[in-house]
């Protein structure tokens, strides 16, 4: 049983639902009290403790039914070979016919293929192209040697009787490799499909966000959908914090007076950790197009998780974008925006001039401001003294330039004047790069 329970966390945790160990626990005793005989109570009780969300409530379901089911046939030919009372005398050649007799049923055949297929290791399978390996490796701990060795010297007869036993041997063969095929392809979808979606993932979030594919933007969605969760769940919460060995003198008496002063209750000091307060500031011109998608992918994410959040976007007037980050679904939200704010010459003296207008009031000392950009204004007035005061009146402001430092004050590029007024910048060239500067960024506030 623990082995069976084991196995299909794994298969929960590489399908993305967050199984902790305590969780896996209370699973297995869970498991030990409704057993295995009734399959609706022991999936609705590893639903309650294992799935925490619709969504993994969802993934749960759909693990359980792949994990505790029987191999589904790749097509309705794989059929029991017709019984035969002839035997060869070979006792494993017996052995397997007798596992494959169709009058006996399918459960100690479907037992020995899975014993068989434990032994091989068969759910450390990560790419499809392993499945021949795999079945392979099945039909050889079920010991297929001998009878494919009688197999081959019946093909060279030609007497009726030999060839009769020669099919009934082949058909007996075939089952076992569709049944071992079966097993190994229902696990490579466990198993090798997750891990491989999460190796390429891991692969994308490392590449260079100007040289991202349609293929890596869906999985960059999953990705970052997990980033802006670690961030939230890192920095959302306001707690107080404990500090040790500070004692706080007046609250102690204060606790104790009614104790004649003897401090039996001691009081100390706390540190509150505010929430973060995020203005994020994104450039969707043309010369950051090859950006724009990921940009925007991130707020996207970041709307769900971070409860204090401003997003704005220019090119060349700064308007409030937050709105179709929201409400909408990703790629509606991302035309909208490309649509009405993007398309224009940048100017980024412009947008700190609608900012200051029209949205002061949402910057103060527990704000912090992440710029998103290049840095290239188009020759126009990058309105330096309204960036510092932005600098001044933020808590943090930091600035998350797409282009490397050897290309910053190149042409139009203004990064080299708003660097020294910037709390922090830094190049992101991907995912990884930007969760690690907002992350970095958070925390101020701890």
């Amino acid at each position: 049983m623990e082995g069976s329970l084991a196995g299909f966390v794994r298969a929960l945790r590489l399908a993305g639902v967050q199984a902790s160990t305590a969780e896996t626990i209370d699973a297995a005793h869970a498991m030990a009290l409704v057993g295995f005989a009734d399959r609706a109570s022991l999936k609705a009780s590893l639903g309650v403790v294992l799935a925490k969300s619709a969504e993994e409530k969802s993934m749960h379901d759909r693990v359980f039914d792949l994990y505790y089911s029987l191999p589904v046939f790749i097509d309705n030919e794989a059929q029991a070979p017709a019984p035969s009372g002839e035997r060869t005398g070979d006792p494993q050649i017996d052995a397997l016919l007798d596992l494959t007799d169709g009058r006996k049923g399918r459960d100690a055949l479907d037992a020995a293929i899975r014993q068989a297929a434990a032994r091989v290791g068969v759910d450390e399978i990560r790419f499809s192209s392993q499945t021949p390996f795999f079945v392979r490796q099945i039909l050889a701990e079920l010991g297929i040697a001998p009878l494919e060795e009688r197999l081959l010297g019946l093909l060279s007869e030609t007497s009726a009787k030999t060839q009769a036993q020669a099919k009934f041997l082949n058909a007996a063969r075939d089952l076992l490799q569709r049944l071992a095929r079966a097993l190994v392809e229902q696990r490579f979808e466990l198993f090798g499909k997750p891990a491989t979606e999460n190796f390429m993932t891991e692969v994308a979030v490392r590449r260079p966000i100007g040289r991202m594919g349609p293929p890596d933007i869906e999985r960059m969605k999953v990705a970052v959908a997990r980033m802006a969760k670690r961030l939230s769940a890192k920095h959302s919460q306001r707690r107080r914090i404990r500090l040790q060995g500070q004692l706080d003198f007046r609250r102690t008496l204060r606790a104790n007076a009614g104790h004649d002063g003897v401090p039996i209750h001691l009081s100390f000091k706390h540190k509150r950790r505010d929430k973060p307060r995020l203005v994020v500031v994104c450039d969707v011109s043309g010369s950051v197009a090859a950006h724009v998608r990921f940009l925007l992918l991130f707020l996207y994410a970041l709307h769900g998780t971070v409860t204090d959040l401003r997003s704005f976007g220019f090119s060349h007037r700064l308007q409030d974008v937050a709105a179709p980050l929201e409400t909408l679904p990703f790629d509606d939200a991302m035309a909208l925006i490309l649509r009405e704010v993007g398309g224009g010459a940048t100017d980024y003296g412009q947008a700190w001039v609608d900012l200051r207008n029209q949205h002061w009031d949402c910057i103060d000392r527990r704000t912090t401001v992440l710029v998103l950009g290049d840095g290239r204004s188009n020759q126009t007035n990058p309105r330096l003294d309204i960036f510092a005061e932005l600098t001044e009146r933020a808590k943090r402001v930091v600035w998350l330039c797409n282009e490397p430092p050897v290309r910053w004050g190149s042409g139009d590029s203004c990064m080299l004047q708003y660097r020294p007024l910037c709390t922090h910048v830094t190049h992101c060239a991907s995912a990884s790069d930007l969760e690690r500067a907002i992350d970095e960024a958070l925390q101020a506030y701890a």
